[in-house]
């Protein structure tokens, strides 16, 4: 008891300091964050500013320039003379031209001796020289353009306004100087402007020349401030940050941005009083300090007990995925169990029949007609056996294709009745296909996979009862057309499989196609036949798409490129017919399981042919490298220690050793991700005929490089 009363009065003492020193904590924060958000709302406000006077200052430029161009085409053609004899034309012409812009005193045209020739303001003009302004005096030596003058006050007899002038240079005969075109521009006009939109207190707005020389400014500066020279920060007007400055003139603090005008050598300046700006802040901590300390406090202590229950939460959370990722381990493994006890039973029926076809071979006096029929069974075993690995591989998308050339309706055709059995009787199926054949060279085991997952994906779509339609047809192109050096010469072969189902949501056609993504339930989808049917597609040079509108089915069409028929004079492997003996051809045999290598070079032996086996790629090499000429062809396995032998062949063919290469292997993930690279592959297991009639594909002719020798199996 006493131990949790001193634990309540610790308690107790904790929450007393940090009912103190909590607020001032979150009051500090507070302040700080206050501070940054004011001064950067300072800054948009600042940004936004300088935008609206750069854009104003940029078009009275423009519209100044644009009136000197016109009174440059006014007096263009025109000589002295003819302007002093047509001045009082060319006067009411500028006065018109001067009044319709209030930003414009007077406009002027002077001789190249300074002497105005005609003006806005008087008629006839004054005979007094103006060769002593700047407006004047910087066109003399050579053209610079438009030139933006200080400010100046009128000369006697003309009062007025102060005002700076924009000029530019009367250009005669080969450019030589025949006078100047000037514009007298108030600087009124622009503080106008910049007292309206600077109603905020500590508004600062200015217009200056290139060298910092004031030509307009928000508020004005005091009359006993001298004109300054610069007081442009360096570097400030080149770039778009913001500076913190002190006046020269004024000597107020202020934050300030400035901006060039494009084409002019002129800089807009807008600017917010450091002091407005630590007074808005001021305002919002008072408002803070009111409002906002207590209620943050509060916050504070509900967040803590939120944060205690949501840790709680999270802890009822991870044991719950433990529970969940327990009980998917248990399941993936039973599922994996299933499996391997599927194989082993398959296996092992197949190991019987072979075990028992190779014991009746040994007993004596066994008929000839027995004999072969047992070693026919050990045979037909192994293509099971081989077929049952092959369907494993394509199961787990680990089997590289192997394409031929077949009539597509045809297979459609042989395949309804299972179609049939497997979507079931209540499903009506009809097929279509053309009158002419339509071949493609693909993987027909793929295919006819691709197809049953489509019919699969139907079935289930229509919830077992509806109508599902096949129908094959060519097709010049595909739904988005390929780039036509892309574009199979005969077209594709489209085939399309179509439901009367559910539909497909517009939403979920980006993800159809995605490995393990189904809108099935738990236990009647693994989502992974779409995405078969779309990587065989692809991998075979097509497409697949797809059309539906929910409540009204689906249609997926697979596209193959079509091909012409296969010779007909060629084997079942697309090939003509070889003779199956060696003929003296000479093999070098790379195999790392010796059992496997001396069974194949004893039987290629008995086919005449000439062996030399080694058991690893880099002792190949060395063979190639040191004689290469001795051997017509290079057989070796892929998946071996070290160099496998598809980095074989890839080496031999970089050395240039001119000898063809023929890849074995019942599986290679290497060869599954990036195909064969253009070798030739021999599947696992394979028959003595079908090596020795790929040996004589990639060897046409039989080349006698040395003379036979007996086969070399001794690896010792």
């Amino acid at each position: 008891m006493q131990t949790a009363q001193r634990k309540s009065l610790m308690m107790l003492r904790w929450m007393t300091v940090a009912s103190l020193a909590l607020p001032v904590a979150l009051f500090l924060v507070a302040a700080y964050v206050s501070y940054g958000a004011t001064t950067e709302e300072a800054d948009r406000e600042i940004r936004r500013s300088l935008d609206v006077v750069h854009e104003h200052a940029l078009k009275v430029f423009e519209t100044i320039d644009r009136s000197l161009s016109e009174i440059d085409e006014i007096v263009r053609d025109l000589s002295d003379a003819d302007i002093k004899a047509r001045e009082q034309a060319l006067h009411a012409r500028l006065r018109q031209l001067s009044d319709a812009l209030p930003q414009m005193k007077s406009a002027w045209v002077f001789d190249a001796n300074g002497r105005p020739l005609v003006n806005s303001l008087v008629y006839p003009a004054p005979d007094t020289s103006f060769v002593d302004r700047d407006y004047f005096s910087a066109h003399v030596k050579t053209s610079i353009g438009t030139f933006i003058g200080t400010q100046l006050a009128p000369r006697p007899p003309y009062q007025g306004a102060t005002f700076f002038s924009v000029s530019r240079r009367r250009p005669g005969d080969h450019g030589s100087f025949t006078g100047v075109i000037q514009a007298s521009v108030l600087p009124d006009y622009f503080e106008h402007f910049y007292a309206r939109i600077g109603r905020a207190p500590g508004s600062y707005f200015a217009l200056r020349r290139y060298d910092g020389r004031v030509l307009a400014r928000y508020p004005a500066a005091p009359d006993e401030a001298g004109p300054v020279a610069n007081d442009i920060p360096a570097g400030a007007a080149d770039t778009e940050q913001l500076v913190t400055e002190t006046s020269p003139l004024d000597g107020i603090q202020r934050r300030v941005g400035y901006q060039r005008l494009a084409d002019y050598p002129v800089y807009v300046s807008a600017g917010l009083a450091t002091a407005t700006i630590r007074d808005r802040w001021l305002g919002t901590i008072s408002r803070h300090l009111i409002f906002g300390i207590p209620a943050t406090a509060l916050l504070v202590v509900f967040l803590m007990l939120a944060r205690s229950r949501t840790e709680h939460f999270y802890v009822e959370a991870a044991r719950r995925l433990e529970a969940e990722d327990a009980l998917k381990h248990g399941q993936r493994m039973e599922a994996l169990g299933q499996l391997t006890g599927g194989v082993a039973h398959d296996f092992n029926n197949l190991l019987t029949v072979i075990r028992a076809s190779a014991d009746l071979l040994r007993r004596p006096n066994l008929p000839d007609e027995r004999r072969q029929r047992y070693i026919d069974a050990i045979s037909d075993t192994v293509a099971r056996a081989s077929k049952l690995t092959s369907q494993l591989l394509a199961f787990a998308r680990r089997q590289t294709l192997k394409p031929e050339v077949f009539d597509i309706g045809r297979s459609v055709v042989t395949l309804r009745d299972m179609t049939k059995t497997l979507v079931g009787s209540r499903i009506e199926v009809v097929t279509s296909v053309p009158d002419e054949p339509c071949y493609v060279n693909a993987d027909a085991g793929q295919f006819e996979t691709a197809l049953i997952n489509m019919a699969v994906n139907a079935r289930d779509a229509m919830a077992g009862q509806g109508l599902l339609s096949i129908a094959v047809a060519p097709a010049a192109d595909l739904p988005t057309p390929a780039a036509p050096h892309e574009r199979p010469p005969l077209g594709y072969v489209a085939i399309a499989v179509k439901d009367t189902g559910v539909g497909i949501p517009q939403e979920q056609f980006s993800r159809i196609f995605e490995p393990f993504f189904t809108t099935k339930t738990i236990g009647q989808g693994t989502g992974l036949g779409l995405s078969q049917v779309f990587g065989f597609a692809k991998q075979s040079g097509g497409e697949l798409g797809v059309v539906s509108e929910v409540g009204h089915g689906a249609t997926f069409t697979l596209y193959l490129p079509r091909v012409a028929p296969a010779d007909p004079q060629r084997g079942v492997d697309g090939h003509r017919a070889v003779p199956i003996g060696g003929e003296g051809m000479s093999v070098l045999v790379v195999e790392d399981n010796i059992d496997v290598g001396r069974s194949a070079t004893e039987a290629l032996a008995e086919l005449g042919y000439r062996t030399t086996l080694v058991d690893n790629a880099q002792d190949a090499l060395e063979e190639l490298i040191s004689s290469a000429s001795r051997f017509d062809v290079v057989f070796t396995d892929v998946v071996m220690p070290g160099m496998t032998g598809l980095e074989l062949a890839e080496e031999i063919r970089r050395l240039e050793l001119n000898v063809p290469v023929v890849l074995a292997s019942g599986y290679s993930h290497v060869l599954a991700q990036q195909g064969t690279h253009g070798f030739e592959l021999l599947r696992k297991p394979y028959s003595i005929e079908e090596l020795s009639r790929v040996l004589h594909k990639v060897v046409p002719v039989p080349l006698y490089r040395a003379p036979p020798v007996a086969p070399n199996t001794d690896l010792s």
